[in-house]
């Protein structure tokens, strides 16, 4: 924040892994330097919990809190316009209130944007026009594809957490067919030890309904139905009882997903659960767990039902990401079956299928790196076709998907550095690598050093190994021919399409040797007063 340049920086945290409390202290930050600051939040729920709670933190301090939703009345709403427009207002705290034209701050210094995924592209490109020479601060435990695949692609800047709260617990949890028994234990269970329940029905035309089935079933609890429709009197009677823990079994619709904070609540079952998101099934699981008790989620999917490919992908994977520091995990998941989207476009999510991912990536780092006002590394693409056995085999990684986005990663390695991260990952994760394993990482780092050398294709044809290059490398190319381990052996063929022929005997291998050349090529340094090389391109010729 101290920076001379606006602050983008994208959090990501695990749901109550206490974002929340970052930001406070960067409201704090801001406030102690004079600016006013906003928090820009989803619900009406989520605006009330952080005025609440800002509210707790900041009492004793100097520092003037307004809330803007639609709980609020126009004179309440026209009076914090006024407070935030004479500057007399230090935190703002609302909605989507808050992106109208009509807010204007006097001196906005912090905009944090809670669980961003929330969203549109079109609020979005109005928080940038807000603040434009504002510090960005944007809270997510799950960030949508198009947002995590910027900020991996170096355009925002991410902080992540990696611990979590001391004595906190990973949610178990189950996903099955509807079967009333098994959740009806389920609530049994909590409310035998002092906790309480959230049902998630996400209909309101029958939410009542599913209260009142509730309400028979458990007829010594207290049920209580929260939905987006309530009135804010209403609304506020029901959390607070909630809060309070005098509401035993809470059955709501997704407005518990964003920031509801309820310790003692430690049991959630979801109906349908096939039919939301994998990113919002991740946070609405976030509002249980958050004590040091053990807690349990179950979704639900009606029986009998035929889940389709992406339905089923979904629940495998918030039934497999279930322990600390999920959320990045599930991003990422939820980033190869969505795609990554388009960084000017409004898609939030899809694949790039005019120009492929590879394409797209490799387009996307040139134009980062031009924006930076860094100049970009000039590359060349070497293949490479040797007769060595290189690859991964399904003894040594099983699973197709693994070993495809291995091949992936592999082919974009650049440095030796690259190099051995990926060894020791292959080694923590499968083992002991296989020779066609460590063949095939010794390729990739021999194609990068070739591109970087200006070799653009390296073949092997029988007992020869060729080098096709660029005409403007010929000096590293000549350098290579003339070392005494290849006279003889090492052969240019200068002119239009230059390239060397190395002359293979039945001992050597064609990796160590192509890699030899590349490495004397690497080594060259023209000698000082020799501008050009001259050479005649018609006929093939042992260098000296």
């Amino acid at each position: 924040m101290q920076r001379p340049f606006p602050m983008d920086r994208l959090l990501c945290g695990d749901v109550g892994f206490g974002k929340t409390e970052v930001a406070f202290r960067a409201i704090m930050k801001c406030a102690l330097s004079g600016k006013q600051a906003a928090i820009l939040v989803p619900t009406t729920v989520l605006a009330r919990q952080h005025y609440l709670t800002s509210c707790q933190r900041f009492s004793g301090l100097p520092v003037k809190i307004e809330m803007m939703s639609r709980f609020r009345t126009r004179g309440q709403q026209s009076e914090t316009l006024r407070r935030v427009k004479n500057g007399t207002c230090d935190l703002l705290i609302g909605t989507h209130r808050i992106l109208q034209k009509d807010i204007s701050f006097k001196n906005l210094g912090l905009l944090v944007v809670d669980e961003e995924q929330r969203f549109g592209v079109g609020h979005k490109e109005r928080i940038k026009q807000m603040a434009l020479d504002v510090d960005v601060l944007t809270l997510t435990a799950t960030p949508i594809p198009r947002t995590l695949n910027m900020a991996l692609s170096g355009i925002r800047d991410m902080s992540g957490f990696e611990d979590a709260p001391l004595g906190r617990q990973p949610v178990q949890t189950y996903v099955l067919e509807q079967d009333d028994a098994i959740l009806r234990d389920a609530i049994r269970r909590e409310l035998a030890r002092g906790g309480q329940v959230y049902y998630l029905h996400n209909r309101i035309e029958s939410i009542d309904q599913v209260a009142g089935r509730l309400q028979q079933a458990f007829p010594d609890a207290t049920v209580a139905a929260a939905h987006g429709r309530m009135g804010e009197a209403q609304m506020s009677d029901v959390m607070e009882r909630t809060y309070a823990g005098q509401v035993d079994i809470l059955v709501c619709t997704t407005i518990i997903e964003t920031g509801v904070d309820i310790p003692n609540v430690n049991t959630l079952i979801i109906e349908d659960a096939d039919n939301m998101g994998l990113a919002q099934l991740h946070q609405i699981r976030g509002r249980v767990g958050r004590s040091t008790r053990h807690a349990y989620a179950y979704f639900a999917y009606r029986r009998g039902k035929v889940l389709t490919e992406v339905q089923q992908k979904r629940l495998s994977a918030i039934r497999e990401f279930a322990e600390f520091g999920s959320g990045f995990k599930i991003a990422m998941r939820d980033l190869e079956i969505r795609g990554a989207g388009n960084v000017l476009g409004a898609e939030q999510s899809g694949h790039m299928t005019d120009v492929g991912y590879e394409m797209y990536m490799q387009l996307l780092a040139e134009a980062t790196t031009e924006l930076k006002g860094e100049a970009p590394a000039p590359r060349t693409d070497c293949t490479a076709d040797l007769l060595v056995s290189a690859g991964l085999p399904q003894t040594y990684v099983p699973d197709a998907a693994t070993r495809i986005d291995l091949y992936r990663r592999i082919a974009m390695i650049g440095t030796p550095e690259d190099y051995a991260d990926m060894q020791d990952e292959l080694l923590d994760r499968f083992g002991e690598p296989p020779k066609a394993a460590l063949a095939l990482l010794d390729i990739a780092l021999l194609r990068a050093h070739a591109s970087a050398a200006g070799i653009h294709e390296i073949s092997q044809k029988g007992e020869r190994l060729l080098l096709h290059f660029h005409p403007a490398s010929l000096p590293g190319a000549a350098a290579a021919c003339a070392d005494k381990r290849f006279r003889g052996r090492l052969l240019l063929s200068a002119g239009d399409a230059p390239y060397l022929s190395l002359r293979l005997s039945p001992i050597d291998d064609p990796l160590e040797q192509a890699k030899a050349v590349i490495d004397i090529w690497h080594s060259f340094t023209p000698p000082s007063g020799c501008d050009t090389i001259k050479y005649n391109p018609s006929k093939e010729e042992t260098c000296s």
